[in-house]
């Protein structure tokens, strides 16, 4: 299983499904993280986490151990 977490800066993957349940799902959804969106993962920060991606048009900062539970598919 490849996470948002394994992907390459500059590469644009595409959600397969969410892990996780509750709180954390909910607030993935609501930053417009479900499946079949596409991301753009724009950088890491300098010591590592957190990582910034692109999503339908703005910018949004995920922690890896989040990043962590969502399945992505390549472009």
């Amino acid at each position: 299983m490849r996470t948002l977490r394994d992907a390459k800066i500059g590469e644009t993957v595409t959600i397969k499904k969410i892990h996780g349940s509750g709180a954390l799902k909910k607030r993935f959804l609501d930053m417009g993280i479900t499946k079949g969106t596409k991301v753009f993962f724009r950088k890491v920060a300098p010591l590592g986490d957190p990582m910034e991606i692109r999503v339908l048009d703005y910018e949004l900062t995920i922690r890896k151990n989040d990043a962590e539970m969502i399945e992505i598919e390549e472009e």
